[in-house]
């Protein structure tokens, strides 16, 4: 196995917003890409990502491989890569070779761990609620929220999405209306409502692609997924806040 990246962020990055929700996961290296799906400790999130081989500029897989790493390391190694860096990732016996090639070649190597965690299945879900919009947009409406609370609820209705959280003595509104550079595709209101504190690991996933799809239902998950084509996608589910009141 040898894959080399020119462009070493989309898996700095990834790894980067991953391991903010997980500290150790399996990655699954085939032909078809690097991928991983895996929960949070508190089973609230779950993490889908794909790192596709038309991303890399040498993308050599003889079997597919599960590797087990503590993302926490591998985020620091990562931390290393500069932006002209070609990062070079093989297996070496049990640990992954992780190479930066520039002025200067810099290798390290991680221990592959054991884990005896079941493969995570990624749920069907059906959602009558789409968003397109700007991530940066969708970014500083929970940025918003956040000042008040530490809960949003999302409100869909036929071209127009709404934030709306309630502090103790405080609330914030943040109103999206349908333009040229989102699309709401809501049939009818629709309102659930989910934890700032995930949402807020989840949005830097705009640092991956600045568009942003949002789906969701009545007291239902809530999934977000940024994509860049041919390259990177990553998409997280978010189980709903429902109020016991």
């Amino acid at each position: 196995m040898r894959l080399t990246l020119a462009e070493p962020k989309y898996l700095k990055e990834s790894i980067a917003i991953i391991s903010e929700l997980v500290n150790e996961a399996k990655l699954r290296i085939s032909k078809d890409g690097i991928e991983l799906v895996a929960m949070d400790p508190a089973n609230v999130a779950m993490v889908i990502f794909k790192l596709l081989p038309t991303a890399f500029t040498e993308y050599d897989v003889e079997k597919p491989a599960d590797i087990a790493i503590n993302l926490t390391n591998l985020k620091q190694i990562l931390r290393r890569a500069n932006p002209t860096d070609m990062l070079t990732l093989e297996l070496d016996a049990n640990k992954l070779k992780i190479q930066l090639k520039s002025a200067s070649t810099r290798t390290f190597s991680l221990p592959i761990i054991d884990m005896e965690e079941k493969d995570q299945k990624v749920p069907e879900l059906a959602f009558p609620v789409n968003i397109e919009a700007d991530a940066a947009l969708f970014n500083e409406a929970v940025n918003d929220a956040d000042i008040v609370s530490e809960s949003v609820s999302l409100v869909a209705e036929p071209g127009k999405l709404s934030l709306q959280a309630e502090g103790d003595l405080n609330t914030a509104a943040i109103e999206i209306r349908d333009s040229e550079t989102t699309k709401v595709a809501a049939k009818e209101k629709t309102k659930a409502k989910y934890s700032i504190e995930y949402l807020k690991k989840m949005i830097e996933g705009s640092k991956l692609s600045d568009r942003v799809l949002i789906q969701f239902n009545k007291d239902y998950p809530l999934k977000i997924t940024y994509a860049t084509v041919d390259k990177v996608m990553m998409a997280f589910i978010l189980a709903p806040r429902v109020d016991t009141d």
